[in-house]
């Protein structure tokens, strides 16, 4: 705790001026400044992290081959929680006994959307230590690959217990796609690049769910409750082949200069007997190793597997973030977003199938809200994700840029999300047919948040703790996991024996509560990334 103690004794001015893990200095590209520190540049900004020489360095592949790979990690999100969702607005179907014999009831139905998240989360604690050893690509194929087998078995499950089981190990399958994916997108975009990618990923986590949850209902009434798992073989098989072919490894180990965040240089290179040792030592260590550097063919782009070692030191490393405030915070941001649009997945239709609606095949229409919400936030984010790190101040060089400049753009999204869940909740318990439309607003506002708050979340984990990011993002999906297991595992019945409005209100207050921890963050967040900087490994 001397740590802390030392953090919060520091003056204003102490803070201003220090330098943590997380802290980076993102200047305007010049000439002067270009003849003074030979920084790599894109002509406009100095880059953050600075890439190596090595065209095997994920910061510099080319563009076309960086979208590739941020479209089919978004598609592997997307499809993975198409996947979970799909089967929640056949309920009322699997609830007959054409499906099973004896009728298994609707609350017990749930529990085939509440295992498949809780492997979602928990999985992960295996699947990132081996994809921090063995790398990011054999573990996400293997996982794609587990996920194609698993929907052929949920196809061909003829008892509940066996679906039960498919479903089980289909979220073992769709885990890496909450924390490598993320991961692989903060590997290969700068740091004025990455609020905009994170957006782009984050739809379609957003959407997955959503537009499963509205086609489920449709495949099951037309084609049969076997074609709703034979469509996501499809789509995962699709996914597979197209990783392979297209995504690289991006674990990179980059020894990188030092001037990219040293404020003697950047702040308009004060300390010139630095500057001169820093690029005395790195450009002779880059000019000596570019010579062994080999093209990026789509040969090498196909290897399978890397080897970093330390794999039962990776296995332990993900609790030891549990340290880092920051984690916590986007670990209850994320548990609370998702954990709502899950359960209102779950139920939604279910309730769009009973009175007054009795809306049949088009129950999952219940859900077209969440589609409108997440595209309206992914617009929000995109025009504000990056605008917060590249002001006039911080390109000048008179601030550096602090990854808690982007957690106040979250607070809106929060806020919606909270409002929304308990909009949902109350006029899903009204008797008014029209009521349908505040349950479409509230799931709206809910997706909102969702589209918004992750993206920035992801962000502040990976500017804030680089080198430990896919470490925190297994804690954060873990968390994510118990709370949306929670509570879809408990909703159906809930409502069944409550009614919407206490359950959700009960969901609202968590997610409020959620939402407050976010403002001691912002203040105060640079001293404890101070406090704890020893625990980072640079």
């Amino acid at each position: 705790m001397s740590g802390f103690r030392h953090a919060f004794s520091m003056t204003r001015k102490e803070v201003r001026d220090a330098v943590p893990p997380g802290t980076i200095f993102l200047s305007i590209y010049s000439q002067e400044s270009a003849g003074r520190t030979h920084l790599k540049h894109n002509g406009e900004l100095v880059l953050s992290p600075q890439p190596s020489e090595d065209p095997m360095d994920p910061l510099n592949w080319p563009s076309w081959r960086k979208f590739t790979v941020l479209l089919l990690m978004s598609l592997y999100a997307a499809i993975g929680n198409f996947t979970s969702g799909s089967i929640s607005s056949a309920f009322p179907l699997y609830a007959t006994p054409m499906a099973f014999n004896p009728p298994v009831s609707i609350g017990k139905l749930g529990h085939l959307v509440a295992v498949n998240v809780l492997m979602m989360g928990a999985a992960n604690i295996l699947w990132v230590p081996l994809a921090n050893t063995f790398g990011r690509r054999p573990i996400t194929l293997f996982n794609i690959l587990l996920l194609t087998l698993c929907c052929v078995w949920a196809a061909r499950a003829t008892s509940f217990g066996s679906l039960l089981a498919a479903r089980f190990f289909m979220g073992v399958g769709v885990a890496p796609a909450d924390t490598i994916a993320p991961n692989v997108v903060g590997e290969i975009y700068f740091a004025h690049q990455r609020g905009k990618a994170m957006g782009f990923y984050t739809v379609f986590i957003c959407i997955g769910p959503v537009l499963g949850g509205i086609a489920g209902g449709y495949i099951a009434g037309n084609l049969g409750l076997a074609w709703i798992h034979w469509i996501n073989v499809i789509l995962s098989g699709i996914l597979l082949v197209t990783c392979f072919l297209l995504v690289p490894e991006t674990l990179y180990v980059r020894e990188v200069s030092t001037q990219a965040t040293d404020p003697a240089l950047d702040k308009g290179g004060k300390d010139e007997d630095a500057a001169s040792s820093i690029k005395i030592e790195d450009i002779t260590r880059n000019r000596t190793a570019s010579g062994s550097y080999s093209e990026l063919t789509f040969l090498r782009s196909l290897k399978l597997y890397t080897y970093q070692g330390n794999f039962f030191q990776n296995l332990v490393s993900p609790w030891l973030t549990l340290r880092l405030p920051g984690v916590w915070l986007v670990m209850f941001w994320y548990a609370g977003l998702v954990g709502g649009v899950v359960t209102i997945s779950t139920v939604g239709p279910t309730l769009a199938a009973q009175p007054p609606y009795l809306w049949g095949n088009n129950a999952g229409l219940i859900l077209v809200g969440g589609i409108i919400g997440a595209l309206i936030g992914a617009v929000a984010t995109a025009l504000t994700a990056d605008r917060v790190v590249t002001t006039k101040k911080t390109l000048q060089g008179e601030e550096n840029m602090e990854p808690e400049t982007r957690l106040p753009i979250a607070l809106p999204g929060l806020v919606l999300a909270t409002t929304g869940l308990w909009t949902f909740g109350f006029c899903a318990q009204s008797s008014n047919p029209h009521m349908w439309i505040g349950m479409q607003f509230g799931l709206g506002m809910l997706s909102f948040g969702l589209m918004q708050a992750p993206s920035i979340g992801f962000n502040y984990i990976i500017d804030s703790y680089a080198s430990v990011s896919a470490d925190c993002f297994v804690v954060v999906t873990c968390m994510r996991a118990i709370i949306s297991f929670s509570w879809t595992f408990f909703a159906s019945g809930w409502v069944e024996s409550a009614g919407p409005a206490i359950p959700f209100g009960v969901f609202g207050g968590l997610m409020g509560l959620f939402t407050l921890f976010t403002i001691p963050q912002w203040l105060w967040g640079k001293r404890t990334r101070i406090a704890t900087a020893a625990w980072i490994p640079k």
